[in-house]
């Protein structure tokens, strides 16, 4: 009798990737709570008072808002791709390439650990 071929990571495996993916989920949070107060700002600094320097520091204020905005997006998308991996993890679908059905290598997942393509796939989507 062959044994069946098991095309998923192992519970302890994912268990690995759980501990990975809340981890970076935390530090995402952090990071966002920083561009979302640099965003809104504290108005308990000197700007309100001080007219003279504002139209000096005014564009340099804009763009800064719209980098910390642009910034804040992007980790919110980054945070909703980590979470939705959390799910997938409860599934045990945690790690099969979605194309192939394949396991997508473990050293691929530890750098982008919310990836559902392995790096052929990934190149193949883009080619399309």
């Amino acid at each position: 009798m062959a044994t069946p071929i098991i095309n998923r990571y192992s519970d302890e495996e994912l268990e690995e990737f759980r501990v990975l993916i809340e981890g970076k989920i935390a530090e995402a949070k952090r990071t966002l709570e920083v561009y979302q107060d640099a965003y809104n700002g504290s108005g308990n600094d000197t700007s309100d008072t001080s007219p003279t320097f504002k139209n000096m520091e005014e564009g340099n204020q804009v763009l800064s808002k719209e980098e910390n905005s642009q910034l804040a997006a992007r980790l919110i998308k980054y945070i909703s791709n980590l979470e939705a991996a959390l799910i997938r993890i409860e599934n045990k679908t945690y790690g099969v390439d979605r194309m192939t059905g394949k396991l997508i290598p473990k050293e691929r997942l530890r750098s982008v650990p919310h990836a559902t393509l392995d790096v052929d796939s990934k190149i193949k989507e883009k080619q399309k």
